[in-house]
């Protein structure tokens, strides 16, 4: 248990209807209690009075959020009374909470491994449902408990190696070799799973990322537009208006979407524009859902060029005269075609229907991998697997083999908390508000 005690004001800067104070450490009921008229007792909310400053509700949990003694107090959301309260509370022994150090304090006291820990930080930055349901699952353990199995598994089998340099001088062998062989291929395979999800995750976690790619004059900018509902990109007749990618988000049913807009792809002279193509080109890559925009007379995208996932084609330009009619979606060899009049808006919401759709299609129901540190230290992990293996199938001697399971031990042990470092820890609980 940590010795000082920390306090800060856990609702959200501002005035507001009311103001949750938190403190937590060994002196938080004894230091709060000073300044309240009556006792507290555990788990119960008291109505009181807070010195001659406020009507106060309060609460003491003897192993609160952070494992150690924590004391809530509700005050009115006056900026004077949550900052006399706490300078009080500060002058009489708490000390400011850094960003992040509850939470970082119920990870220490093992209230949560360090993947819970880091959802906490998603859960409060939530603001689809899809992301809510991501950052829940991951917070109750269904991702922890992946992790923590594996843990297990890669400890018996170091544990197994161990025993085996412990008798090194009489020769014993006590891991088979076929069966560790056969749980570092189910390891690598979890790891592999967890690590294929990710752009999958990470789209639920930042927003599914869509590129509008055409030639120049289709209306890419027109439906980004429509899309968002405002006028965010600049629309004109003259070719290569777009020099540079343009990124907003919008929620659809739900699911956050990163619309990109791109510069027209079309041969051209010009230095800056073939910059905003060379960007374009890029986009493309790292999206999820391709809108190859095209409309009359225009130029279609070499098909080679759009590598996505989910290619969905949009005819636009339907209102003009002798442009093509609305019809019902096309879909052939799996690619879908819709008709619509970005300008009017005509068919938009069947294109918003078709986007959802294939955003749900590309995020499988199982565990997800969202966290970008997450997957790097997996990926360590599974390259650490691999040279155990390679010792293995090639006679290394144990201790050698030994120290390759380590490495994947360590690698998987950043993600879980069991191996940490001051680095890490900073970093992880910076991107925290204070009074979390």
């Amino acid at each position: 248990m940590n010795r000082d005690t920390i306090a800060a004001i856990a609702t959200p800067p501002g005035v507001g209807g009311i103001a949750t104070l938190r403190l937590s450490g060994g002196q938080a009921l004894e230091i709060a209690q000073r300044h309240l008229s009556a006792p507290l007792t555990p788990r119960r909310a008291t109505y009181c009075r807070f010195d001659n400053l406020d009507d106060v509700v309060a609460t003491s949990f003897p192993a609160g959020y952070t494992g150690e003694p924590t004391v809530e107090i509700t005050f009115h959301g006056s900026l004077y009374i949550q900052q006399e309260a706490l300078a009080t509370l500060t002058a009489d022994g708490a000390r400011l909470a850094l960003p992040g150090e509850f939470t970082q304090r119920a990870f220490l006291n093992g209230r949560l491994d360090l993947s819970q820990a880091e959802a906490v930080a998603d859960l409060i930055d939530a603001v689809t449902p899809a992301q809510h349901r991501l950052a829940v699952s991951q917070l109750r353990g269904a991702y922890a408990q992946t992790l923590r199995q594996m843990h297990s598994q890669l400890l018996d089998l170091t544990a197994l190696l161990e025993l085996e340099l412990d008798f090194s001088q009489e020769d014993v062998t006590f891991a088979d070799r076929n069966k560790l062989m056969q749980l570092i291929e189910a390891l690598r395979h979890q790891a592999l799973s967890l690590i294929d999800s990710f752009e999958a995750g990470n789209a639920i976690r930042r927003g599914v990322p869509v590129a509008i790619v055409g030639a120049p004059n289709v209306g890419k900018s027109t439906l980004l537009n429509t899309l968002l509902g405002d006028d965010r990109a600049i629309v004109s007749a003259t070719p290569g208006t777009t020099r540079d990618t343009i990124e907003e988000t919008f929620t659809i049913g739900g699911t956050l979407f990163r619309l990109i807009d791109t510069a027209g792809l079309r041969s051209t002279s010009d230095v800056i524009e073939q910059e905003g193509i060379a960007r374009t080109l890029r986009a493309i890559q790292q999206a999820h859902i391709v809108l190859e925009v095209t409309a009359p007379d225009t130029e279609t995208v070499a098909a080679d060029t759009l590598s996505a996932p989910v290619l969905i084609r949009i005819v636009n330009k339907c209102d003009l005269p002798g442009g093509p009619s609305p019809r019902e979606k096309q879909v052939v060899d799996g690619v879908t075609t819709l008709f619509l009049s970005a300008k009017n808006g005509d068919g938009i919401d069947l294109l918003r229907q078709e986007m959802l759709s294939a955003s749900r299609r590309q995020a499988p129901d199982s565990v997800l991998l969202s966290n970008v540190r997450h997957r790097d230290a997996l990926i360590s992990m599974i390259k650490a697997l691999d040279n155990t293996a390679e010792g293995l199938a090639n006679g290394t001697p144990t201790d050698l083999v030994a120290v390759d399971i380590r490495q994947a031990l360590y690698h998987l042990g950043t993600i879980t908390g069991h191996v940490t470092s001051d680095n890490i820890l900073t970093n992880i609980f910076s991107r925290f508000c204070i009074g979390k």
